[in-house]
C-alpha cells in the first residue's frame, strides 16, 4: 500500500509540475515579446540598425520603383526636363518647330535615368550600412520627418556622385541622350546673337538621379515615421514607437 500511495503521489506532483510549466511558458514568451516591442527603450545598437533598415527600405522600394519604366518620366515631382540654363534652348527651338527632337532630349534622359538607377542600388545601400550609430540616435529624435534621408543625402552625396556618374553616362549613350542634346546645343548655338550653352548634361543628369532617389526614400521615411502599420518588422516597431513617445 505504501509504494501504491507513493507513486500516486508522484504522479501528481509530475502533474502539478507540468500545468504550472505550462502556465509560466506563455508569460516568459510574452515578456520576451515585450523586449522587442514597445515595452523597453531601444539600445543605441537598436536606434542604429533601425534606422538603417528603414534607409535600405526606402532605397530598395525608391530603386524599384524609379527603375520601372516611366518611373522618372511619369513622376512630376522626379522628371528630368531641360536643365535650367538650358531653358532658352528648349524655348528657342521649340519656336523655331524643333518639337520632336526636344521630346526626344527628354524622353531619352528619363529613360537613361530609370536604367541608371537600378544599377545604382548596391552603391546606395553600401553608404545606408556605413552611417555611425550616433548618427542615427540623433536622426531618430527629430522632429523633422525626413531627417535620416536628408542626413544620408548630405554625407554620402558626394561619394555617391562620383560612383553614379559613370553608370549614368553609360545610360546617356545608350538612351541616345548625349547624341540628343549635342544636336539640339549645336542647333541652338548656331542660332544668330544668342549666347551659346556648354551644359554637361551627364552632370546634370547625375544630379537629378540622385535627387530623385532621395525624394523617393524620403517619402518612404515619412510612412514609416508616421504610420505604425509601415513597420514592418519589430525593430522598426519598438524603435519608432519609442520615437512616437518622446
Amino acid at each position: 500500500m505504501k509504494i501504491k500511495a507513493l507513486i500516486i503521489s508522484s504522479l501528481i506532483f509530475f502533474t502539478i509540475q507540468i500545468a504550472s510549466a505550462q502556465i509560466k511558458i506563455p508569460g516568459v514568451l510574452k515578456q520576451a515579446a515585450n523586449s522587442l516591442g514597445q515595452g523597453t527603450n531601444p539600445t543605441q545598437l537598436e536606434i542604429g540598425s533601425a534606422i538603417k533598415e528603414a534607409l535600405e527600405i526606402g532605397v530598395s522600394a525608391g530603386t524599384d520603383r524609379l527603375s520601372l519604366q516611366n518611373g522618372f518620366l511619369g513622376n512630376a515631382a522626379v522628371k528630368l526636363l531641360f536643365p535650367p540654363e538650358a531653358q532658352k534652348v528648349e524655348k528657342t527651338l521649340r519656336g523655331l518647330g524643333l518639337n520632336k527632337p526636344c521630346d526626344d532630349f527628354i524622353l531619352s534622359m528619363n529613360r537613361a535615368a530609370e536604367l541608371a538607377v537600378k544599377e545604382a542600388k548596391p552603391i546606395f545601400i553600401s553608404a545606408v550600412k556605413q552611417m555611425t550609430f550616433q548618427d542615427a540616435t540623433n536622426i531618430l529624435l527629430s522632429k523633422e520627418k525626413n531627417t535620416a534621408t536628408t542626413h544620408f543625402q548630405r554625407v554620402t552625396s558626394n561619394a555617391l556622385t562620383t560612383k553614379f556618374q559613370p553608370i549614368i553616362s553609360d545610360a546617356l549613350s545608350k538612351t541616345e541622350a548625349t547624341r540628343y542634346w549635342t544636336d539640339l546645343s549645336t542647333r541652338y548655338n548656331k542660332v544668330p546673337f544668342v549666347n551659346k550653352v556648354e551644359t554637361d548634361i551627364t552632370a546634370y543628369a547625375t544630379q537629378k538621379a540622385i535627387d530623385g532617389l532621395f525624394y523617393e526614400v524620403a517619402q518612404e521615411e515619412l510612412k514609416i515615421r508616421s504610420n505604425s502599420g509601415a513597420r514592418g518588422t519589430a525593430l522598426l516597431q519598438k524603435v519608432f514607437g519609442y520615437a512616437d513617445k518622446q
